[in-house]
C-alpha cells in the first residue's frame, strides 16, 4: 500500500514539473523562475563562459507552431486579428450558450437604443488597443479535453500582461466558444447581464 502511494505521488511529481515546465517555457506564466528546466532538454548554460557583446542581439523567441485548421485555436485567432470582431452579430455562428445568448441580448440592447452592455474590446482584456505591441507579445496555447477545450491567450500591452481563457465546445463537429473569461481582469462573458 504504501509503495503504491509513494509511486503515484512521484508519478504526480514528475507530472506537475513537466507540465509546468512546458508552460513557462512558453511564457505563458510569467518568467520561469531562476534555473528552471524548460522541459526541452536543451543544454545547462555555462554561466563561467562570457557574456555575449553588446552588439549582439537578443534571442528571438521560437516560432509558434502553426495554427491547425478547424482547431479552438483557429476559431480565437480572428479576434485578435480584428478588433471588435466579438460583438459582430455575423460572427454568431462561432459562439454556443452561454457566451451566445450574452452576446444576442447585448445586440438586442443597442439596437432597442438603450446603450452598450459589452466593452468593444473583451477578447484584448480591455486594454488600450495597440496592435504592434499586441501582435509581438501574443502567444496561446490549446488543450482538449474530448469535447471541450480552453484556449489561453497571453499578451502584454504597456507592459501589462493580460491572460484570457477561451473557453469552447464542439457543436456538430465544430468548435464553438462558450465562454470568454480575463484572469488578469476578473470577469466572465457569461457573467453579464445586457438586460
Amino acid at each position: 500500500m504504501l509503495r503504491r502511494l509513494v509511486l503515484a505521488l512521484s508519478s504526480l511529481s514528475m507530472l506537475t514539473a513537466g507540465l509546468n515546465g512546458g508552460a513557462y517555457g512558453q511564457g505563458l506564466f510569467g518568467s520561469p523562475p531562476p534555473n528552471a528546466s524548460s522541459g526541452d532538454n536543451a543544454p545547462a548554460i555555462d554561466k563561467s563562459a562570457p557574456a555575449t557583446s553588446p552588439e549582439s542581439k537578443p534571442a528571438e523567441p521560437a516560432p509558434a507552431a502553426p495554427v491547425l485548421p478547424g482547431s479552438p485555436t483557429a476559431v480565437v485567432k480572428p479576434f485578435y486579428e480584428h478588433l471588435g470582431l466579438e460583438l459582430d452579430p455575423g460572427q454568431r455562428k462561432n459562439f454556443s450558450d452561454p457566451a451566445k445568448s450574452v452576446l444576442d441580448k447585448a445586440d438586442a440592447l443597442r439596437a432597442s437604443g438603450q446603450g452598450e452592455c459589452l466593452d468593444p474590446n473583451m477578447a484584448l482584456d480591455n486594454a488600450d488597443y495597440d496592435k504592434l505591441a499586441i501582435d509581438k507579445s501574443l502567444r496561446t496555447i490549446e488543450a482538449i479535453n474530448g469535447d471541450e477545450a480552453k484556449v489561453v491567450v497571453v499578451f502584454v500591452v504597456e507592459g501589462h500582461q493580460h491572460r484570457l481563457e477561451w473557453k469552447l465546445k464542439k457543436v456538430g463537429g465544430d468548435w464553438k466558444i462558450s465562454d470568454l473569461l480575463s484572469v488578469t481582469g476578473e470577469w466572465a462573458l457569461s457573467q453579464y447581464q445586457c438586460e
